[in-house]
């Protein structure tokens, strides 16, 4: 069961720390393999969140449980206020222009142009609207991708390793705007990633998904701007958890 609470409420867990995740017993299974088991996690308002799992681990399933995009789940998915996704493959549209892109999924009746607009301003690609998505880079349709996600007002928005498809310069670009949007826009976040060093940079908390249950679930107050040495300690905690004894 996957409920979405009215604006209102979540207007209210942002001032009273109500969680605007709850989530219950979600157990996912394909055929007779158990990815999520009995998994139990909540997630504050304005929190940023990383979860890590090597592949298969189940980290996508519960992403997409928390998106709504999997009916067959089982357990309770509470999420309160508006959810928005961005994946790691931008998903843009050849057909449409980089604004109408950006309104997908919005009402048609509406005048959607001032409001992808903003989005894109905020993203760094006002002058980019009126473009076709073949002329983007890689980083850029990244962009329009997180544009299309503020659009929504999102009290929580799940990134699926939207930076892995991604040069390493990008990368750390991409990385600094996220914060950016984060902090602006007081957003809990959920981010899924194999990169250990890209979570310790970004998030305040750090899970690791195994065998279907969190099996690590750890505070990062290093102060920003963080540095691997910063994070050794809490690295090297991290890769154990995930299986990586033998490690720098």
């Amino acid at each position: 069961m996957i409920t979405h609470s009215t604006s209102h409420a979540a207007a209210s867990s942002t001032t009273t720390g109500v969680p605007i995740v709850r989530i219950e017993g979600l157990t996912r299974a394909f055929g007779e393999t158990v990815v999520l088991d009995q998994l139990d996690l909540s997630i504050a308002p304005g929190e940023f969140v990383a979860l890590l799992g090597r592949s298969g681990s189940g980290k996508s399933t519960l992403l997409r449980s928390l998106a709504g995009l999997d009916p067959d789940a089982a357990g309770t998915v509470d999420v309160d206020g508006t959810t928005a996704v961005a994946f790691q493959q931008p998903r843009l549209l050849p057909w449409r222009r980089v604004w109408r892109n950006v309104t997908l999924g919005l009402p048609a009746a509406l005048d959607n142009r001032p409001t992808a607009v903003a989005a894109l301003a905020e993203v760094g690609l006002v002058d980019y609207a009126d473009r076709w998505p073949s002329t983007l880079s890689g980083g850029q349709a990244q962009r329009v991708s997180l544009a299309r996600a503020l659009v929504r007002e999102p009290k929580l928005l799940l990134l699926d390793e939207p930076f892995g498809a991604l040069d390493a310069l990008t990368r750390m670009t991409t990385h600094r705007l996220v914060e950016n949007l984060w902090r602006q826009h007081d957003l809990g976040v959920l981010l899924v990633t194999h990169d250990v060093d890209e979570a310790l940079l970004l998030a305040d908390r750090l899970l690791v998904l195994d065998a279907g249950r969190i099996v690590a679930d750890e505070r990062n107050d290093t102060p920003r701007p963080r540095t691997r040495e910063a994070t050794a300690a809490l690295r090297t905690h991290l890769l154990t958890a995930l299986g990586v004894t033998d490690h720098d």
